[in-house]
């Protein structure tokens, strides 16, 4: 399919949900007037990487197939060859792939590859250096709810699928070039109708991790008691990727929280809706700057969780 052709994010996404769904291949294509191999190609890329975007490419195409890319790329890991002629010789052995040492030159590049091949599998004590100059502080950065990306973000489609135990499958808008996948399980309180085109605050730097074969990418902010969930809603007027910020608690997120670390659940018992159903950390409130605060509809003095 040519680069004009390309499918749109939300196309991606909504080949994904069908097949959560239990599409078949050929159902998706009959149902999106979509090739075969197109409706493939994009399910492929989600369970490599649970992504559904399709991701910018320059230049020429590649002329290695993917898997002798990952061959390329495992050859040039393990083996110590002292220049890019000698790497070419044993990744064709290794290949049977006919290709020059200008190709994989190319090709190793835009893996990100850099300098001498005999170095590829060495790290350099330099970056190991400086690894080690900057744990320290990021070991001794101050716990606190600025620590945490929460943006605003909007419930693009909400799925349910039987390889989620009944657990919700949405697509959701945080600003970003792409919707994130996030698995959560408000599905005991709130029907799917009312998360469609809702408006919710997500946390976006929690590791991915994948729940029954989804990669669940953010988690949707919710107060929540043994009886009751409700999501927590953002002012009006606040947009898709607006950052949500605490007066007194200046900093920048972290670009993903460390699990071995527990920043979240060393904050998580500090986030509570108040008497107003306003959602707080420590007294201060969830703010979109400009545009108010974050609330639950009803619930008042819940976590949130």
């Amino acid at each position: 399919m040519g680069r004009s052709a390309e499918l749109s994010d939300f196309q991606r996404g909504t080949v994904v949900g069908c097949h959560l769904c239990k599409k078949s291949i050929r159902e998706i294509s009959a149902l999106l007037n979509l090739p075969r191999s197109t409706v493939s190609a994009v399910i492929l890329k989600w369970k490599r990487g649970g992504i559904t975007t399709a991701l910018p490419r320059s230049g020429r195409p590649h002329k290695l197939k993917e898997e002798d890319r990952q061959l390329l790329e495992k050859v040039a890991l393990e083996n110590c060859s002292p220049s890019v002629e000698a790497l070419t010789a044993e990744f064709q052995t290794a290949s049977g792939a006919n290709v020059s040492p200008r190709t994989v030159r190319r090709e190793l590049h835009e893996m990100g590859f850099r300098g001498r091949v005999s170095t590829y599998n060495k790290p350099k004590g330099g970056e190991k250096a400086e690894k080690k100059q900057a744990a320290p502080s990021h070991d001794k950065a101050k716990v606190d709810v600025s620590r945490l990306d929460l943006r605003v973000g909007r419930i693009i489609r909400t799925l349910q699928s039987p390889e989620t135990n009944g657990l919700y499958v949405e697509q959701v808008d945080v600003g970003e070039a792409s919707p994130r996948m996030v698995v959560s399980k408000p599905n005991k309180h709130i029907p799917t109708d009312r998360l469609e085109n809702h408006m919710a605050v997500l946390l976006c730097n929690l590791k991915t991790v994948k729940t029954r074969e989804v990669m669940s990418q953010a988690m949707v902010m919710c107060a929540s008691s043994p009886d009751k969930v409700e999501i927590l809603e953002p002012p009006s007027g606040a947009a898709p990727g607006d950052r949500v910020t605490f007066q007194g608690f200046p900093g920048e997120p972290d670009k993903e929280l460390d699990p071995k670390k527990k920043v979240w659940e060393q904050i998580q018992p500090d986030l509570r809706t108040d008497s107003q159903c306003v959602a707080t950390y420590k007294g201060a409130a969830f703010e979109v700057a400009g545009k108010g605060v974050c609330k639950a509809q009803t619930m008042s003095n819940c976590e949130i969780k």
